[in-house]
């Protein structure tokens, strides 16, 4: 069996945490607790995209609000 977040003929979700941090779902699956889609919901590379531009930040929210940020 392939695993499904390498599918490059899947359909992905983008999701984020509180933490804002950004993944890939495959969206037959529930997106599970804690995260929340976003952006596009396609083809893997173009969700990949949409991460790459958008989670240009990779340090988490709470570290952020730590140091003042």
């Amino acid at each position: 069996m392939t695993n499904p977040f390498d599918d490059p003929q899947g359909s992905f979700l983008v999701v984020t945490n509180d933490e804002g941090q950004y993944a890939l779902w495959p969206d037959f699956s529930d997106v599970p607790d804690g995260w929340t889609p976003v952006g596009p919901r396609g083809d893997r590379q173009t969700c990949l995209d949409y991460i790459e531009a958008h989670w240009t930040d990779m340090r988490p929210n709470s570290l952020k609000r730590a140091i003042g940020e």
